[in-house]
């Protein structure tokens, strides 16, 4: 038997949320990063419990996140889905993210609905999850546990969302390197969707990006960013959703 975490989470919001539930566990939490484009195929066993934490990008699972997920066996292993939203909504990816897990062999026993700052808009959910955050969610962890040490293997909540899925659809943000930029190329190797040429840090591949800030949170000299206007008209047309703060949820 072992524990383990599925993480898809470029700018470490989701990770964050994940390791406040996998933190109450007893034992040590093995890891695979689904950012990493060469993360290896895994098997796991009916014994095992794993978490698949994901964000939500436009109310659906982030398409890479999905297709690096079929590199995984799930054999029979009790799974908990965790979506991280960044304080507007997450509509169908809960629903997703079970038809994932469940394609690959998991048997869903709970899913968890969490907030982590907005990873383009930071005003929005600014320093979630915070302390009241990591308290319910550690909460959620140990109810977890419980069931799964009972050998309860069934999600008996309905989650919300629909079949079929909202159309997916990008946010259209494309960080571009300015002028202080160095050429260390930190932010092609990290980039999840390949899409930053390592030849030339300035071209990036507009129909792979997925607009995962990644490459805005790790280069150290802070020379990638986004265009300051169009961030500033999504903020506006965000606020009325993402201004009343939301909680967390726990299906089970």
């Amino acid at each position: 038997m072992k524990f383990a975490q599925l993480l898809f989470s470029p700018t470490g919001g989701t990770q964050k949320v994940a390791e406040a539930i996998t933190g109450a566990w007893e034992g040590a939490v093995e890891t695979l990063d689904l950012t990493d484009p060469a993360v290896p195929s895994t098997a796991f066993q009916p014994e095992d419990l794993v978490l698949i934490a994901v964000p939500s990008y436009g109310g659906r699972v982030p398409s890479l996140a999905a297709e690096r997920l079929e590199r995984i066996q799930g054999g029979g292993a009790s799974c908990v889905l965790v979506c991280v939203y960044g304080n507007r909504a997450y509509e169908d990816t809960l629903v997703e993210m079970r038809d994932c897990a469940e394609s690959r062999g998991f048997q869903v026993i709970a899913a968890i609905a969490a907030i982590a700052e907005h990873s383009i808009l930071h005003q929005y959910a600014a320093g979630r999850p915070d302390r009241q955050d990591t308290e319910e969610l550690k909460k959620f962890s140990l109810a977890v546990l419980e069931k799964y040490r009972q050998g309860k293997r069934e999600l008996a909540a309905a989650l919300p969302g629909n079949r079929p899925y909202k159309k997916a659809g990008g946010s259209g943000l494309v960080p571009k390197a300015g002028s202080s930029c160095v050429g260390c190329g930190l932010c092609a190797k990290q980039c999840p969707a390949q899409a930053i040429s390592p030849d030339d840090l300035r071209k990036t591949d507009g129909g792979k990006c997925i607009s995962c800030m990644r490459c805005v949170v790790q280069c150290p000299q802070g020379a990638r960013k986004l265009n300051g206007a169009m961030v500033a008209t999504a903020g506006l047309a965000l606020k009325k959703a993402c201004s009343v703060r939301k909680e967390c949820e726990f299906f089970l």
